[in-house]
């Protein structure tokens, strides 16, 4: 019951961060989209069989149980309308319940600020407890526990908005660090990573900036159907925008401005989520946005070529370059096929020769050795079969990456209490801005005899270098480096 709850509350605050910092798939404008060329017909982006194509069960450990549900997440899904109306007819709650759920993701979602200079050390736990113990007021533990889990179904789904869902021959595996045998696109947070799989061969992989963890990015699977190049950007009725004097909630943001958060492109994968460009580099490889894959310009150029290859649609270079010159146009391209985007959570990856273990940035408690031995029995192997200097790599590691973003052990992050009057009395103080950079290390890699030539496939290009790993040579005594393993 705590762990719902608290997902609930993440989920929340997530999808608030999203709409607020502009990460919100537009309406395409479809006065001006080109039509992907169906005659490609060397691209089948599902032609290739799943592996383990029946879906995942809603286990903890998989999929949509996991995500965490913040008030500005909730906040974001009372931005289509249709939500209010399910919440009276699935949870039979009363217009003066839904009122108040609105009220009090308003408010929360109103009192963020980002701010350059002056951040909030706060948790994706943290925000999610304060979710829970606010819904639990107004509708009750039964009614909050089904109102999580609904706002965790429509997040990992996409609420069926553009790129909701994932296509009718794709599918989540059960498998942890499952490579595709399809046609896809992978992002997993926790290693900031995007790839891209076409017929289950990795082609290229980019270094992408993930939500903040008020705002996280969400598990499940959604799909891509359309490029927009030069979006326009329309801005939240937030206070975040109000206090701004740069623009105004409402008025439509040109494509090309400055004050456009959403750089060259954008790619909508399903409500409130994006792909987009206009990205500093330094941002790739940390926090980015309110709940969206960041890349830079460049690197979404190079994204769009590729996923409009994929996509059976024809999008040369040339064409993107006059886009990039000729800001002020919206250019829509539709995909002859949608691609299936799988968004996951793994901070243990087995790597070809080698243990990815990360950072734990968004508190779902991913870095413990239950989860160690199924990412080691996924490749044939036990933890028991390790050497013995491996084993205290390995398990060092994962108590070194079993923290949150501000560097407190995941198990010492608060979670929801049973009762709301007890919640009260902790983590109620806000500071009213989001966590923008993680503090201390994000990665460790050990090197385990036992998965040479298994495991996940390296990165390919997109910036990614070869991390260093800590090898058998005085293992025992091997101390994780602040830094010293994080891919640049």
């Amino acid at each position: 019951m705590e762990r719902i709850l608290r997902a609930t509350r993440t989920l929340a605050l997530a999808a608030c961060a999203l709409y607020a910092a502009g990460c919100v798939a537009e309406p395409t404008n479809n006065a001006n989209t080109t039509t992907a060329n169906t005659t490609n017909t060397s691209v089948a982006t599902n032609s290739a069989p799943v592996t383990n194509t029946s879906p995942a069960p809603a286990t903890e450990a998989s999929g949509a149980n996991r995500l965490p549900v913040t008030l500005p997440v909730l906040d974001a899904m009372f931005a289509d309308e249709k939500f209010a109306g399910e919440l009276k007819s699935k949870l039979q709650l009363t217009d003066e319940q839904v009122g108040k759920l609105r009220t009090i993701a308003r408010e929360q979602t109103a009192s963020l600020r980002e701010d350059a200079n002056d951040e909030q050390s706060g948790t994706t736990s943290a925000a999610t407890a304060r979710a829970a113990a606010q819904v639990r007021e107004v509708v009750g533990e039964a009614k909050a526990e089904q109102l999580a889990a609904l706002v965790r179904e429509r997040w990992s789904s996409g609420g069926g908005e553009e790129g909701g869902g994932g296509g009718a021959n794709a599918a989540l595996s059960e498998q942890p660090n499952a490579v595709p045998t399809d046609t896809r696109v992978v992002v997993n947070a926790p290693a900031y990573r995007m790839d891209v799989f076409e017929n289950g061969k990795l082609v290229k992989s980019y270094k992408v900036g993930i939500g903040y963890p008020e705002f996280p990015l969400p598990t499940g699977l959604r799909k891509a159907n359309t490029i927009i190049f030069n979006p326009t950007w329309t801005p939240p009725d937030e206070p975040w925008v109000e206090g701004s004097n740069k623009v105004k909630p409402g008025q439509k943001v040109e494509a090309g401005s400055k004050l456009n958060p959403l750089g060259l492109l954008k790619i909508p994968i399903g409500s409130p989520s994006l792909i987009h460009g206009g990205k500093s580099a330094a941002k790739l490889g940390t926090f980015a946005s309110h709940g969206c894959v960041g890349l830079t310009d460049a690197l979404a150029q190079d994204f769009a070529q590729l996923l409009a290859q994929i996509g059976g649609a024809e999008v040369k270079k040339e064409e993107i370059l006059a886009y990039s010159k000729k800001r002020d146009e919206t250019k829509n391209v539709k995909l002859a096929q949608p691609v299936p985007v799988e968004l996951r959570y793994e901070t243990i990856v087995a790597e070809d020769g080698k243990l990815h273990i990360y950072r734990d940035v968004y508190d779902h408690d991913t870095n413990t050795e239950e989860n160690l031995r199924k990412v080691l029995q996924a490749q044939g192997i036990s933890l028991d079969q390790l050497s013995e200097q491996e084993r205290t790599q390995v398990l060092d590691a994962l108590k070194a990456m079993a923290r949150d973003a501000t560097g407190k052990p995941t198990d010492a992050t608060p979670a929801a209490s049973p009762t709301p009057a007890a919640n009260k009395n902790q983590n109620t103080q806000e500071s009213g801005k989001v966590t923008r950079t993680i503090k201390g290390q994000k990665e460790v890699v050990v090197e385990i005899a036992a998965l040479q030539g298994k495991g996940y496939p390296a990165p390919v290009g997109g910036g990614f270098t070869a991390p260093k790993a800590q090898g058998n040579k005085n293992a025992s005594n091997a101390k994780p480096q602040a830094g010293g393993t994080r891919r640049k």
